[in-house]
């Protein structure tokens, strides 16, 4: 189906968005901001977008095709998908990146608004979808079934102009194009590797060789202590005057936090070394025991790091197609910290006293350095944390257990939050046993499982005290499993996805934050009742063995009766020449 169709335009409106001049766009931008001991945060943003006349006639400049027919086919409205390794330290660094809208679970997590009138259909089209996106990108999506789908109700908002939209053609048109379902699943267990960053850098226009996706290289990616991919897509239409301009956006993100450190180690010797007792700063306060030991004295200031240091190579120009006049690097450093530029073309841009901003060059590479300093105010402030959460499964044995989730609201306000958890079968809570220490729950939505068909939907609305802990605790039950239900790695556990917490916007008056955050607890492990497999291999063994040799029997029962009977038949003669038959022996 069209996406103009989807959206519910009229034929009016559709024709001044296809007169729209110039709808192409393409902008990227790398974000650089060191954070409390010894890491760095490095976010990428790749934005593209296209007209929906472009879209109809399958006509792309920068909005990848490979994607874009597969949102046409399996009739996506808006899609959201997350590649997520390592746990954001909240304490340590702050709050997290783009107000954690960018961020899933551990794993993968894909969610996305689908049309259609009936659920039956769009169960189809989810399943077309995740295993299209499979393939896309080499994946385990596939395996994203009814028992790990949940439809949420509270959780997501569509972040596109699509409700408006459904609304308005309504009102036009007096019928609608069908109803927006939302799904949503997860995968824990899935483990983010480069094979899932290649297919991701094929869908740039410079496909990671010139401008900031240059930088991104696996090895230095998926040796951050926390990192995150994602891809959003969704329809954006505005007024303008009587008309409406109407596009499809597409934000490719990677955020990763890396260890300075570390990171700059050579590619020809990565273990970590002792330095030599020449090259160390000794703490003379302090007696030694010999000439080749000391103290050494404590590290001071900011630590040294250079850009191709730590990713490995330089940024390699500008990418082409970048065309836009927003800067490509920003830095967030103190005004007082000295930033050594390497590139001969390179305009920087002095922003706010925390922010510096720099172009890219079009024929040379570019590069940074930041010495190592004594900086006078050294003590980094992080921003506090909108909610602090941990979830962990309690109880022991292998039949009953219990989930236990903490929730800290640090703010002198109290807070609203919607917590979703989406269990998988053989998880069996006992819903009468929920019970919040403090706080109220003020919505709850309850979606029971049934045995290898649905898992658990469990979506609560809880109000936060101010300055609070809230714990929510509740019991569960293991089920057994089939013999053939257990993974080749049954004694490591099942994996649990990760709950989804979702800060709603507070009060402004109170010094609330007006925009709503989103973050995720870890996954969790959790043991089953396993059978010993090699008393079941044994039994099949000696069934098997046992079945053999009564056929072995049989086939040597029917052979000696063939032979009898072969001999029996056989002609003999007698003296006198004339054949004779023997007789059938009763």
């Amino acid at each position: 189906m069209k996406l103009a169709v989807l959206l519910g335009l009229p034929a009016t409106i559709l024709s001044a968005v296809y007169a729209a001049t110039d709808p192409h766009e393409y902008r990227e931008h790398l974000h650089l901001k060191p954070l409390p001991g010894g890491s760095l945060y490095a976010g990428f943003s790749f934005n593209a977008t296209t007209s929906l006349g472009s879209y109809d006639k399958q006509h792309y400049r920068y909005f990848p095709r490979s994607l874009a027919q597969i949102l046409h086919y399996t009739h996506t409205a808006e899609l959201h998908l997350r590649f997520s390794l390592g746990r954001w330290d909240e304490e340590t660094w702050g709050s997290r990146p783009r107000s954690g809208l960018r961020e899933g679970g551990n794993g993968v997590e894909l969610w996305a608004w689908l049309e259609s009138d009936a659920e039956r259909k769009a169960e189809e089209r989810w399943s077309d979808l995740v295993n299209s996106l499979s393939g896309l990108f080499c994946a385990s999506l596939n395996f994203i079934d009814s028992g790990k789908t949940v439809r949420p109700l509270l959780s997501f908002d569509p972040e596109g102009s699509l409700r408006e939209y459904q609304a308005m053609q309504e009102r036009v048109t007096g019928r609608g194009q069908g109803e927006l379902q939302l799904l949503h699943g997860m995968l824990p267990h899935e483990v983010v590797c480069t094979e899932n960053l290649t297919p991701f850098l094929k869908l740039l226009p410079c496909k990671g060789k010139a401008g900031i996706s240059s930088l991104l290289d696996g090895h230095k990616v998926f040796d951050s202590e926390w990192q995150t991919m994602s891809v959003d897509v969704r329809p954006a239409c505005h007024a303008s005057g009587t008309s409406w301009e109407c596009q499809l956006e597409i934000q490719q993100t990677v955020d990763m936090v890396l260890n300075t450190e570390r990171s700059q180690r050579p590619h020809d010797d990565p273990i970590p070394r002792p330095k030599p007792i020449e090259e160390i700063k000794c703490d003379a306060s302090k007696s030694y025991n010999g000439e080749d030991t000391c103290y050494p004295v404590a590290f001071e200031g900011e630590q040294e790091w250079t850009l191709s240091k730590i990713f490995g190579r330089p940024l390699r120009a500008s990418c082409l197609a970048s065309g836009s006049d927003t800067h490509d690097v920003s830095l967030a450093v103190p005004s007082e910290r000295t930033v050594e530029v390497i590139s001969k073309s390179t305009v920087s841009h002095e922003g706010d006293n925390s922010t510096r901003s720099y172009y890219l060059p079009d024929d040379t590479d570019f590069d940074l350095h930041l010495p190592q300093q004594v900086l006078a105010s050294n003590q980094q402030e992080s921003e506090t944390a909108s909610v602090h959460a941990s979830r962990q499964i309690t109880g022991y044995g292998q039949e009953r257990g219990g989930m236990h989730t903490t929730l800290h609201n640090p703010h002198p306000w109290p807070q609203d939050v919607i917590y979703l958890e989406s269990l998988p079968w053989f998880l069996r809570p006992y819903v009468h046993t929920l019970s919040l220490s403090a706080g109220t729950i003020k919505k709850t939505y309850y979606t029971p499982l049934l045995d290898r068909q649905r898992g658990t939907q469990l979506e609560l609305l809880i109000e936060l005290p101010a300055e609070s802990t809230v714990e929510l605790t509740y019991d569960f039950e293991k089920a057994i499993l089939r013999y053939s239900e257990y993974p080749p790695d049954a004694n490591r556990g099942f994996d649990i996805p990760a709950a989804v917490i979702r800060v709603l916007p507070g009060n402004s008056t109170l010094g609330a934050p007006t925009r709503e955050n989103y973050l995720r607890t870890t996954s969790l492990l959790l043991p089953l009742p396993t059978p010993d497999f090699t008393k079941v291999r044994q039994g099949l063994a000696g069934l098997k063995k046992l079945l053999a040799k009564s056929k072995a029997g049989v086939n040597a029962g029917d052979e000696s009766n063939g032979k009898t009977m072969q001999e029996s038949s056989s002609p003999v003669k007698e003296e006198n020449g004339r054949p004779k038959e023997h007789k059938k022996s009763r």
